[in-house]
């Protein structure tokens, strides 16, 4: 079984999602969450390593996973351009808090599904290792993509879907 979270295929998919970028401690990349008119989301923008930044983010509600609780996985559709990204999960709605990242690759210029084991993701806060137990789809209140791999320059992942499954 599949539950939808997003589905990026028209321009109000991606009204929810809004970009916490390392801005919030004094970085200056930039991201944000676009629709192209080819019927998918983009997570695109820019990271910058001055100023100790290097981090780009967007985040959205996950209303919808309520209706998933046994799910076991997130699956995200996606087309990469070879640089390496976070999927995030956040048990509450506040700002600031525990976060439950997984990291992925997808080959550059090719759409794939991503499949991530709900116990393969790992609790961090502000990017340590953070105390937490594992996260269960019932809990999941939040979803976001990060990019935070070191390195600076332009960068663009295309999504289709991202769901919960098994």
């Amino acid at each position: 079984m599949k539950q939808p979270l997003y589905r990026f295929d028209s321009p109000a998919a991606v009204t929810p999602w809004h970009a916490i970028d390392d801005r919030v401690m004094g970085g200056v990349s930039a991201s944000r969450m676009l629709h192209d008119a080819a019927g998918h989301g983009v997570f695109t923008g820019e990271v910058s390593l001055d100023n100790n930044g290097g981090f780009a983010s967007v985040r959205a509600p996950a209303e919808a996973a309520e209706a998933a609780a046994n799910a076991r996985a997130c699956l995200l559709e996606v087309r990469g351009d070879g640089r390496r990204y976070k999927f995030n999960l956040r048990t509450d709605t506040d700002f600031d808090g525990v976060t439950h990242q997984a990291t992925f690759q997808p080959p550059p210029g090719e759409w794939v599904v991503i499949r991530l084991p709900l116990e393969g993701f790992a609790a961090t806060w502000r990017g340590r290792p953070a105390s937490a137990g594992p996260i269960s789809a019932a809990q999941i209140r939040q979803v976001g993509l990060l990019i935070a791999d070191r390195q600076a320059g332009p960068f663009r992942l295309d999504v289709r879907e991202i769901a919960l499954g098994d």
